[in-house]
Formats: structure tokens, sequence, C-alpha cells
């Protein structure tokens, strides 16, 4: 692998504010003294014909401790510094100015932890760009280990060729214990930025084009270590076409072998050959699926004691049992502000939203409709939505007190309510959920619906979960009917009722 950024740490330097100490030595000692600035650039060329260097690099970041950066802030308001990069730029320009081809040199003067007073760290190379007085940003590239806590990495400006994410600062997310980088590759603004991952065959990159980000993934011992990286355009016009976005991918991804029988799309029971001769019983023909989980607005629960409602998600992506690991949260505040929680990490989020918690599974956050704002913050989608058959001709009941339909009714438990007293809760489903909600028949033009409490909100939601109508004056003698393939929110439930 190609040496993308040359970094190399002086040791201890007399001033580090004296532009002749950090470029050269004094005298001509030149087997006893220890490598400066000016031997390092002369060392690593840019380009070499042959063994002789045609042109050296003109872009130099120079690192110092950050107490040294303060104190000069301090006293001099940060004059030192300035002198610091354009002596060392013009002692540049006069040693290699053969050499630059007509590039710019460039210098910058970050403070950073990492060093003691005295100590200086120097970095340059392809993959090292200071861009220009007003040069504009083309991407903006962020990190995140859960898909929840994005970090900023770096910037990539218009004329920049190369970055290079590894660990350090620019990928405070990184969690490949210091191995591998990814090299960003822009040819410009009218064309897709290039995304590898090094070195090749140690890791598997893939594009989730739902999510919008990229995934790097290797697997050390035990469950994969796992980076999502999101590559955003925010500046000069997008191309005509867009090239797909994730070369590598396609190269470096190892081929998946067929799932195991374990993996593979559930069937439902009723499709289910018998495994026994016992006496033959007719199949149910249609099916109740519960799809996601309406968040409500705590607001309009403030006289029962409320004051939050915590949704979590198992290392599986189903709700989480009492007292299981759970690898994503949702949380509701008696303000209706929506947090996610992720590990320790808490923060605020809006609808739409996506989440990857896992590397085998997304989840995502739908915005309701306006007619439904009144009511819900939001929708979670359920990665793994859970069906049951229904009979077709006989009226059933949905509800608290209802048995018919009871396991798709996961919130029902004390464990998600908080209440103000700390007091235990009662159900969540009494937040929104009527004892007799709602009655419902199947039949051949689709499910006959009847609102059977006049407290209870119901919404038809279309095949792709649109609103299409709060339902108001129905029952069984005049019931409305919900198209096969429809859903009906009803409490915290958004129901599926299939053919």
């Amino acid at each position: 692998m190609p040496v993308y950024v040359q970094h190399e740490v002086l040791g201890k330097v007399s001033d580090v504010f004296n532009a002749e100490s950090i470029w050269q030595a004094p005298g001509l000692a030149l087997f006893t003294r220890r490598p400066l600035l000016r031997d390092l650039l002369e060392r690593s060329p840019r380009e070499l014909r042959g063994r002789a260097p045609t042109r050296c690099f003109s872009h130099v970041t120079l690192l110092l401790a950050q107490e040294e950066l303060d104190d000069d802030r301090h006293l001099t308001r940060g004059a030192r510094v300035r002198d610091l990069a354009q002596s060392l730029a013009a002692l540049h320009q006069k040693d290699f100015g053969d050499l630059l081809g007509g590039d710019d040199v460039r210098y910058d003067v970050v403070g950073t932890d990492a060093l003691a007073p005295g100590e200086v760290e120097v970095r340059f190379g392809h993959a090292v760009y200071l861009p220009s007085a007003g040069e504009a940003i083309l991407y903006q590239v962020s990190t995140s280990a859960d898909s929840v806590g994005w970090h900023p990495a770096c910037p990539i400006y218009e004329h920049q060729r190369l970055a290079l994410l590894g660990r350090g600062p620019q990928a405070p997310a990184w969690p490949f214990d210091g191995e591998g980088a990814i090299l960003l590759v822009n040819d410009g603004p009218d064309a897709a930025l290039e995304v590898q991952v090094r070195p090749k065959g140690a890791f598997e990159c893939s594009f989730d084009a739902a999510a919008g980000c990229y995934s790097i993934t290797r697997r050390a011992g035990g469950a994969p270590q796992r980076l999502l990286m999101k590559v955003e355009r925010v500046g000069a016009a997008q191309p005509a076409t867009a090239p797909a976005p994730a070369k590598p991918a396609a190269v470096w991804k190892t081929r998946r072998s067929a799932p195991p029988e374990a993996e593979l799309t559930a069937v439902p029971f009723s499709h289910r050959p018998l495994e026994t001769d016992a006496t033959f019983a007719p199949l149910a023909q249609f099916s109740v699926t519960l799809v996601g989980l309406a968040l409500p607005r705590l607001s309009r629960y403030r006289d029962t004691g409320a004051i939050g409602i915590e949704i979590g998600l198992d290392r599986a992506l189903g709700v989480a049992a009492d007292g299981a690991e759970t690898a994503i949260r949702f949380a509701v505040d008696s303000d209706d502000q929506l947090h996610v929680i992720t590990g320790g990490a808490r923060q605020p989020v809006t609808a739409p939203a996506s989440f990857t918690p896992l590397a085998n599974g997304k989840v995502e956050l739908l915005a309701v409709a306006p007619d439904m704002a009144e009511r819900y913050c939001a929708t979670l989608l359920l990665p793994h939505p859970a069906s049951m058959p229904v009979a077709s001709g006989a009226r059933l009941v949905f509800g608290r007190s209802a048995p018919m339909l009871a396991a798709l009714r996961v919130l029902d438990a004390a464990r998600f309510l908080q209440r103000a007293d700390g007091a235990p809760g009662a159900s969540a489903d009494r937040l929104g959920l009527s004892r007799s909600a709602f009655s419902f028949e199947a039949g051949a033009g689709g499910y006959r619906i009847g609102r059977l409490s006049e407290s209870q909100a119901l919404f038809h939601l279309d095949a792709e979960l649109g609103l299409v109508a709060s339902i108001g004056a129905a029952s069984a003698d005049a019931p409305y009917l919900l198209p096969h393939g429809h859903h009906l929110v009803a409490g915290h439930y958004v129901l599926r009722f299939d053919a």
C-alpha cells in the first residue's frame, strides 16, 4: 500500500515557533543530527524519475502541543503561529522552488493534546491538502459507529483529489484498532466520489442506498467490527448522470454464502405442511400483521402521570422483553420530544430517520401525516413484522380486554411507561387504546371495520402507509370497508389486514 500521508514527530525542538529550528539543523554534521522537515521532504518526494526527484510536496500540516498554541493566542493573539507558517513557506519556496511545478506552498499550524510542549509533528503527502482562501467544500464526510451519533470526519474541497481516513482525529469513531484506512478519490465535480478501503481484501465495504451511507466491516474474533460513513455533497452542481457510488464494494466485497435454513424467510404457520396425521382443518385465508408502532404525544396524557415512554429493540431487532439487552431504544418525553438511545448516547431525533444499530438490520422512523400529528410523534417500523391468522366470516374484536390478536399488542406491559412519582406504571396500552377498540370481519372484498368506542381514534392507511382517512362513524351494521393489504392505526399499533 502506498504511503498517502507522511508523518513524523521531530522530538524536542528548542523553539517550536522558530522556523529555522524546524526546517534544518545548523552546521554540517549531516550524519549525527536527527532529520528535520527539510530532510523529510527531500527523502519523500512527490514524483521521481529514476532516483531523481522531479516534484516535491507543497502542503504541510504542522502539529504543536495545544498548550503552546493557547499560550501564543493569549500573549500575542496568534502572531507567532502566523509568522511560523509564513516563514516555513518562504524556506520551502526558497529550497524547493524548482520542484514545485507551479504548486502553491501552503502551511497550517494546529494544536493537539497528543504532543508534549517542545515536540513538533509534521504531516505531508498525497492525501494532505490545505485549501486556498475561499475554496468551496465539495463533500462533507462524517462517520458513526451506530448510525445515531454522526461525527464530522473531514471536508473534501473542490480541488482536493485524495483524502485518507483512519485512526486519529479525522475518524473519531474508528473501530479497527489502528488498522486499515479509507481512501476517498475526488476526480472533480462531474464525477462521483470514489471510496476504497485499504488494505485490499481485509475489509468489506458496501453502500446502503436507502440509508445513504457506506458500511465498512471487518470480522476480528467475535462479532464484526463496523464503521458507518456518510458522504454528503454540499458544493457544486450534481453531475447530470451520477455514476454508482460504491466501486470498491463490487470488487472487494466477500461473496456471501447461501443463508442457513434458520435464516430463510419465515413461512406463516397456516402454510406449513402438517407433520401429523391428525384430522385436517381448513387453512386460514386471512391474516393481521403488526408492521409498526405509532409513538404517542405524551402531552395528551399528562393527567395520567406518564412522563415518558421508552421502547427498546433487542439484538434481533424485535421489541425487547423485560430485562433483555437492547440494540437501540426510542423514547418520547412529556414535552413530546423524541429521542434515540444507543449504548449510553441519547440524542433528539426528528422523523423521518433511519438507523442501523446492527450490521444486519435497519430501523426506520416515518413521519406521520398532518391529520395524525396531534396524536403521534412518529411511526416506528418494525424490522420483523409479526402476523397472526384470522378466520373469515367471523366478527372479531381488538382492544385492551379482547383476547383476539393479544400477541400483537407488544406494548401491553408497565415497563414501557415512566411516571412522575416513580411508581410502577400501568400498561402502555392505556394510552390511546380502548378496552374494546374496534371490530373486524374478513371477507372477499376486504375487512369490515366497526368502531366500538366513541373515544377510539382509528386511521386508515393505504398499502404504502399513506393516510387515507380518519374513521369516524362505523358500526357492525354500517361498517367501514378496509381493502386487503391496507392498514389500520389504533392506539400504538399499525396493523396490516391481509388476504
